[in-house]
């Protein structure tokens, strides 16, 4: 197979580093509420590590801080492992729609 040599570069959304920061995340519209470490996270999106299995599309919660009622609706987008890639979603947006920034989330 013949290259050119050129090469495209992604350009991806500054990412905050977290170091692992425990955070919640809840399934079943609330009722199933699980801890996980926030590896890093950036406007639209969180990479967490966890105990919990979840699949590529299955949608989620993620809480941040202890004892608040704010929940960012994700969905899973990658998985390696216990580590999982989440989207951040609108609570009304279909799985392929583009991800919401939620305000304040870095």
């Amino acid at each position: 197979m013949a290259s050119n040599g050129a090469r495209i570069k992604v350009s991806r959304e500054p990412r905050r580093q977290l170091n692992n920061r425990a955070a919640w995340i809840t399934v079943d519209d609330g009722v199933t509420e699980n801890a996980c470490a926030v590896v890093d996270i950036s406007p639209g999106g969180a990479k967490i590590t966890t105990e919990v299995e979840f699949d590529v599309k299955d949608r989620l919660a993620l809480t941040l801080l202890a004892d608040h009622a704010k929940r960012y609706p994700c969905e899973v987008v990658w998985r390696r492992g216990k580590t999982y890639g989440l989207k951040f979603v609108t609570a009304d947006a279909e799985p392929d729609e583009p991800a919401a920034e939620p305000a304040g989330a870095i």
